[in-house]
């Protein structure tokens, strides 16, 4: 069983940055890979980055590409998701997954609750 918690989120104007934390409890957390997704309103969940277990493989949609950089801590059960150059199109609730290392929503275990991130025009 693994609880995720992000924080992070908030208010930025556009070309401002970010950074997302989720913390993961658990002694299990080094065995999944961690995921990025965002849900904006009216809209389906949609993949932004994802990390290996290890932390040496990475793989990010070609909207956040150049522009965010996922990272984790295995030591400290965290995963981030550093934000620049952000955008308005990003304006979304942000939700860290564990599961495999894969784009699909559905082949993640679990989920934390999200953080909001609004980037203003």
């Amino acid at each position: 069983q693994v609880q995720l918690v992000e924080s992070g989120g908030g208010l930025v104007q556009a070309g401002g940055s970010l950074r997302l934390s989720c913390a993961a409890s658990g002694r299990t957390f080094r065995r999944y890979a961690m995921g990025w997704f965002r849900q904006a309103p009216g809209k389906e969940r949609e993949f932004v980055a994802v990390i290996n277990w290890s932390g040496g493989n990475t793989y990010y949609a070609d909207s956040v590409k150049g522009r965010f950089t996922i990272s984790r801590d295995n030591a400290k059960n965290t995963v981030y998701l550093q934000m620049n150059s952000l955008k308005p199109e990003d304006t979304a609730v942000y939700l860290c997954a564990a599961g495999g290392l894969d784009t699909r929503p559905g082949t993640y275990d679990y989920w934390g609750q999200g953080t909001q991130v609004t980037v203003s025009s």
